[in-house]
């Protein structure tokens, strides 16, 4: 019986991944920058223009908005250390997208080498 993490070692080889070096410059590139993790997560910090779609609603969610449905679209996905993204960008090569890259060591490596994240406030009520 295969584990999550069989399942990432199997996709791994057949999707592309954006080195952290170059992650910056895939990012600015893409046409989308998908963050894969849960809400809760993504609120807590995220990359700079990034959406949140979970992985568990991203093949739906690309299906069914016209803007994202194009599958030339260059999509850079990434995840907390990047095994979701990389279920992801299977999923969606398997769909027909051309142009999906995961980054590599996921928002982990990103926070780790001291690149810029978003974090929300909420107002103050007082």
């Amino acid at each position: 019986m295969k584990t999550a993490h069989d399942l990432v070692a199997d996709a791994k080889p057949q999707i592309r991944e954006a080195e952290l070096a170059a992650a910056e410059a895939a990012i600015r590139e893409a046409d989308v920058l998908i963050d894969v993790r849960e809400a809760d997560e993504f609120r807590a910090g995220h990359i700079p223009g990034a959406i949140n779609i979970p992985r568990g609603l991203l093949e739906f969610k690309l299906s069914n908005d016209p803007e994202l449905s194009a599958r030339d679209r260059k999509l850079v996905l990434y995840c907390k250390t990047s095994g979701r993204s990389i279920l992801a960008a299977r999923s969606l090569q398997e769909m027909g997208y051309l142009q999906v890259l995961s980054l590599q060591g996921g928002f982990d490596a990103w926070c780790e080498a001291g690149k810029t994240v978003v974090t929300p406030t909420l107002p103050s009520f007082e």
